[in-house]
């Protein structure tokens, strides 16, 4: 990590998943033996922030975890991976977010089962607003949506950008997306906020509220974008893919990379396609991240700074 990387701020929800191969999901009253027991950090901003930093970039987060073995485990990971974990706020007697991931390999899809954290959210006076102020990029996944608001107000007060990650529409995600300059929204919130489902509608409605791109994810149909007067519509990169988990989570830090780095919108979109699909490669959302060489070597024009 080089002194003057871009220094990236997140806050969001940070995990521990537990991920397990099965052949077929099953029916209700019945055994079901799984295999290849995988155990990684997750959670939206927290993995996109793994990714970042792997980039090479300076990274922060904001989130919270209970005083218990797994959040032991999560803060762990977190900091192996170079993060700055000042802003990790551990509740006492409280249990962290957890997750059982059982995935289907020949399907190419996964079912979650997760605890959100039990301890009270994160108060938005436990959030470094020097660091948000300092930050190249805020990126929140609303999760903590008091926090994360007051966040994005100071974010804009002092010109930072702000990457959301929409995963559910959630009270306040609305609020959020007016206070954001680049809005991604899974398939999952398009067809909450429309009532046609079709996703450049989705973009359309969310550009109204102000920020300067809106794209909606699709999964293994690719993305569609809007910003200006453009718009885009691109599959996914055809892999084979194992298990979609943490997908979505580093679609939008290659979003971010790219912004850093200056590339042009379509080719930031472009990256962040192709990042999320070497994930869908390997179980779970951190270890198929690409490495730098493995970018260059796709011929993304990556910046050392």
């Amino acid at each position: 990590m080089i002194a003057n990387a871009p220094f990236i701020f997140g806050i969001g929800q940070c995990s521990l998943d537990y991920l397990g191969r099965i052949a077929d999901y099953p029916p209700p009253d019945v055994k079901c033996e799984f295999s290849g027991l995988v155990v990684q950090g997750g959670g939206p901003v927290a993995t996109a922030l793994v990714a970042l930093s792997r980039w090479g970039m300076r990274c922060a987060i904001a989130s919270l975890i209970g005083n218990d073995a797994f959040g032991q485990t999560i803060a762990n990971s977190l900091r192996e991976e170079g993060i700055d974990t000042s802003n990790l706020v551990v509740r006492r007697n409280s249990a962290s977010q957890f997750a059982f991931i059982a995935v289907e390999p020949k399907a190419g899809r996964r079912t979650i089962f997760w605890q959100r954290p039990t301890g009270a959210p994160l108060h938005p006076e436990e959030v470094s607003e020097d660091k948000i102020r300092k930050a190249a990029i805020l990126h929140t996944d609303g999760l903590l949506i008091d926090a994360s608001l007051q966040a994005c107000r100071i974010a804009r007060q002092a010109g930072v950008p702000v990457v959301v990650d929409a995963g559910t529409l959630r009270d306040g995600m609305l609020d959020l997306a007016a206070l954001s300059d680049y809005f991604i929204a899974s398939e999952t919130f398009a067809h909450q906020l429309t009532n046609n489902g079709c996703p450049l509608d989705a973009c359309a409605m969310l550009l109204e509220h102000g920020p300067r791109l809106a794209a909606v994810t699709l999964g293994a149909a690719g993305y569609v974008a809007r910003w200006k007067n453009a718009e885009i519509s691109k599959p996914a990169y055809p892999v084979a893919a194992m298990d979609t988990t943490g997908c979505g989570d580093v679609f939008h830090a290659g979003f971010i990379f790219g912004l850093v780095s200056r590339w042009d919108y379509e080719m930031c979109l472009d990256f962040a396609a192709w990042a999320a699909a070497q994930v869908s490669l390997q179980m779970g959302g951190r270890k198929g991240i690409p490495s730098l060489k493995e970018i260059e070597n796709q011929g993304y024009p990556c910046n050392r700074f």
